[in-house]
């Protein structure tokens, strides 16, 4: 264990996360690839070792300090990107199903480089539309947590993700800066699609101190038939009043 993976073990030890010498060398892993795919196609801008480590791993196991891990078996990641955060979740908790979902073929060829490289089993990688998949049995209304880390406003990600999520299952929206007024815009929305807010968690990265918000929203009921909205709508017309 070098420095930079000693760190993250540091900092994950006040939340009880202990890591395996497999689970170290599989972030390695994963950072080595992630670097050497990225000079071939976009898939991060930060690819320096320790900002990798804190950016992209940490911050995505941040969302197992406010959601018990233990009491999830499903997992949806929408629009994953380069796998986070549901890459690194499934490194820590190997009990965890997950299903990444994300619209960009390239990405869902990295990711299943990624689970073959890693060795990780119970993972589902799907290329294709939320607002499609979303309607599907199978996938509609049927994990225990669901999680974006995405950029979209908060109104649009409940139509993306919310039809995931089973009753009384959680979607955890992963922010950035505060979102007091996205929170405002959304309450349609989360009344719309039967969610209410049951918590939101401020906190902010080691070192850069960068300000990271988890808002975590429960289900109280299935999905509406009109939800989600044919693709495209979510963006072009949030539900917003």
């Amino acid at each position: 264990m070098d420095q930079i993976q000693q760190q993250l073990q540091d900092r994950l030890d006040p939340q009880g996360i202990s890591l395996t010498e497999k689970q170290l060398e599989q972030f390695e892993l994963y950072y080595k690839e992630l670097v050497s795919w990225n000079e071939r196609m976009n898939l991060t801008g930060i690819t320096e070792r320790e900002q990798v480590y804190t950016k992209h791993f940490y911050d995505s196991v941040s969302l197992s300090f406010y959601v018990d891990m233990n009491k999830i078996q499903t997992l949806a990641d929408i629009g994953s990107g380069a796998g986070f955060p549901g890459i690194p979740l499934k490194i820590c908790y190997p009990h965890l199903k997950l299903t990444i979902i994300d619209s960009l073929n390239k990405r869902i060829n990295f990711l299943q480089h990624i689970v073959d490289t890693l060795g990780l089993t119970d993972v589902e990688l799907i290329h294709g539309r939320a607002e499609e998949l979303g309607r599907r049995t199978g996938y509609r209304d049927h994990y225990d947590l669901v999680t974006a880390r995405a950029v979209a406003r908060l109104a649009v990600l409940n139509e993306f993700c919310l039809p995931f999520v089973r009753k009384e299952g959680i979607f955890a929206a992963m922010k950035g800066s505060d979102p007091t007024e996205e929170l405002l815009d959304a309450q349609f929305s989360l009344k719309e699609l039967k969610a209410k807010v049951i918590n939101t968690h401020a906190f902010q990265l080691p070192v850069e101190e960068s300000a990271r918000h988890i808002i975590v929203i429960g289900k109280t009921s299935s999905t509406p038939k009109k939800y989600p909205r044919k693709p495209g709508m979510p963006l072009k017309m949030p539900l917003v009043k």
